[in-house]
């Protein structure tokens, strides 16, 4: 498989946009007419830097409005050819893309079109060059794939070719299937993108909102299990223009766009096994990892704040069940909720608190293969972790996570599973609980323009599914907010994406130095015997106003017996057809860091989406003023 990406997708001068390209693995690039007329050197430096880095020119583009044209107009395009075949024998490239025509001036008729492309491959053949033609989406006369075959097919000769681009047929919702009758050895580059599924214009959809593969709500899969049909074998080239990512670092839109093309090529082997052979030397992959759970959540403090932490989990009922053999590491436990407080004074913990604080930085997930979650995820581009470990601790296999986070994983393959008892000195619980059973969801806060990159990074190393966006609204300005679950229920994650730092999000973000988690909703079979054991504890729920309970008596038509009750405890309330969602909250801990304590009844599958208003106020209103050092 060989794997490219047009320079239009990244950021940068085209050096920078180059060393990304070739850091991230990529075999080749498309270069984008507008990132070699701003290189301050020529042709040929240009094609020497390329293949210095180990890359080969996979395709020059775009060159725009060339077949149908009248007279005089269709002279001068030859001649516009030319000068771009010149360009393209000193840069070191065969193929040019020539998109369908977008022209007042141009003509119909697919003859017309095939008769111009005939004698352009004349031309193209004698210097030992390739045409490739595409239909965009909003060509004048041409902008169905179908209809480019047609005129290529028509055209009949060895140096023009078809260029499918996988935006363009999706976004008219073009059956795929019709690309399977098309021959492979026709085809000559095969481009890539995602995008939101949305009603807008075409050209500004395109334009502005294309994603990697698998980023987006297009059926990319079907696409390329169309093209592979076919027998194509030439390079796979992601052609994404987004605004964000090319105001985004280079080197992370790179290796989000290798990771995309890694896991669509599996998902397309998964799905067609029978097109196997025709992938090529795509890595070996394991199928993407299910998650039994979330078996521990770490967090990184010093002595004083772990104190604090530590006195707020035992108003939740957490009690201390064990201290680490060689470390100064804690665990406390409830239900199946282990939370694990790391005061050590050096590695990679303490490193972590250090730049961020107190903060959640590592979590343990239950799969049902460790090694081979870290397979998956170092095929698709995850960082390894791993530390030195003491006498008899347990080597747990690992891999960087959002804002440079651990994430640890755990199977019952091993003896990982007994992780507790081999590091731990166990001891017997001392107080009663409060009826937390396990961790509902895991709450990520990051900037916005993270978002699209992790969401990518968990579907794609595991089995999980991405739900629609919803907006929140803060009083300081709107956050987005998507989660990423699996059909199960036992992980569940929010990406939540701050826009600026108004937000009780942006607040987080900012002052915490970087993206972590904001918070646990750990989850009750009884939340108002919860919330009135923890209130026993000495527990301090966030306080909400009247004014909603009232509302929502008003609104929902709720017993006033209960609303009452759950004024007086903080709860706040959601339904939807399938069932119901209570939650509580605590009150802020450090920058912006809380727990939410939830009960599903029914069917209910959603997170309390329109409680996050009320909740934001409160929680702002914990907040000091600016300055003011919290007390």
């Amino acid at each position: 498989m060989k794997t490219s990406i047009a320079t239009v997708c990244l950021s940068g001068d085209l050096a920078e946009k180059l060393a990304a390209i070739s850091a991230a693995g990529f075999d080749g690039v498309e270069i984008f007419e507008q990132d070699f007329l701003t290189f301050d050197g020529s042709p040929r430096e240009a094609g020497r830097m390329i293949r210095d880095h180990g890359l080969e020119i996979t395709l020059f583009q775009p060159f725009r409005d060339f077949e149908g044209l009248p007279e005089p107009q269709r002279g001068r395009a030859f001649d516009r050819a030319e000068r771009k075949f010149d360009l393209m024998e000193e840069l070191g490239t065969d193929l040019v893309l020539i998109c369908s025509n977008v022209s007042p001036a141009a003509l119909g008729g697919i003859d017309r079109a095939a008769g111009d492309l005939r004698e352009l491959g004349e031309r193209a053949q004698k210097r030992g060059l390739r045409v490739g033609f595409e239909a965009l989406a909003w060509g004048r006369h041409v902008n169905d794939h179908r209809d480019a075959w047609e005129i290529v097919r028509r055209a009949d000769h060895s140096s023009i070719g078809l260029i499918l681009d996988s935006f363009h047929t999706l976004a008219r919702s073009i059956d795929v299937q019709s690309i399977r009758s098309i021959p492979g050895d026709r085809i000559f580059i095969v481009q890539l993108a995602d995008a939101p599924k949305i009603e807008m214009d075409l050209l500004q959809w395109s334009r502005h909102l294309r994603n990697m593969p698998g980023q987006g709500d297009l059926a990319v899969v079907d696409f390329m299990r169309s093209v592979v049909a076919t027998g194509y074998d030439g390079p796979i080239s992601l052609e994404v223009f987004n605004d964000q990512f090319r105001g985004g670092s280079p080197k992370s839109v790179a290796v989000d766009g290798k990771r995309s093309l890694v896991w669509l090529m599996d998902e397309v082997r998964r799905s067609e096994p029978a097109l196997s052979s025709q992938i090529g030397d795509l890595p070996a992959l394991p199928d993407r990892i299910a998650v039994e759970g979330v078996e521990f959540i770490e967090f990184a403090a010093d002595e004083n704040e772990a104190r604090s932490l530590l006195a707020l989990l035992r108003t939740m009922g957490f009690q201390v069940r064990g201290r680490h053999r060689n470390r100064d590491v804690t665990l406390l436990r409830q239900g199946d909720i282990n939370i694990v407080i790391n005061t050590e004074k050096e590695g990679f913990a303490h490193s972590s608190w250090l730049v961020h604080g107190t903060s959640a930085y590592a979590i343990g997930l239950r799969v049902e293969d460790a090694a081979a979650t870290v397979r998956r995820a170092r095929a698709l581009g995850a960082e390894p972790f791993s530390e030195a470990r003491g006498e008899g601790e347990l080597l747990i296999p690992a891999i960087r996570g959002i804002g440079g986070g651990v994430i640890y994983f755990i199977d019952g393959k091993s003896e990982l599973s007994r992780v507790w008892d081999v590091e731990f000195e166990l001891v017997d619980p001392d107080a009663p609980e409060a009826g937390l059973r396990l961790v509902d969801h895991v709450a990520q806060t990051m900037d916005y323009e993270e978002m699209l990159s992790w969401a990518l990074f968990y579907t794609s190393i595991f089995r999980l599914r991405k739900l629609p966006m919803v907006d929140v609204v803060d009083p300081g300005g709107l956050v987005r907010s998507q989660v990423i679950e699996n059909e199960e229920g036992s992980l569940r994650l929010t990406l939540n994406g701050a826009e600026n730092r108004k937000t009780l999000a942006g607040h987080f973000v900012a002052e915490s130095f970087g993206s972590s988690v904001q918070h646990l909703a750990l989850a009750s079979d009884d939340i108002f015997a919860t919330a009135e054991a923890m209130y026993e504890l000495g527990f301090k729920p966030l306080d909400i106003p009247r004014n909603y309970y009232d509302d929502l008596e008003a609104r929902l038509g709720l017993e006033p017996e209960m609303v009452d009750r759950m004024a007086q405890l903080g709860i706040l309330y959601d339904r939807d057809e399938a069932g119901e969602y209570f939650q509580f909250y605590s009150q802020i801990h450090g920058e912006g860091f809380f727990f939410e304590i939830v009960e599903r009844r029914g069917g209910y599958r959603g997170y309390g989406a329109p409680n996050a208003p009320f909740r934001i106020a409160a929680q702002r209103r914990e907040l000091p003023p600016k300055g003011m050092p919290r007390v």
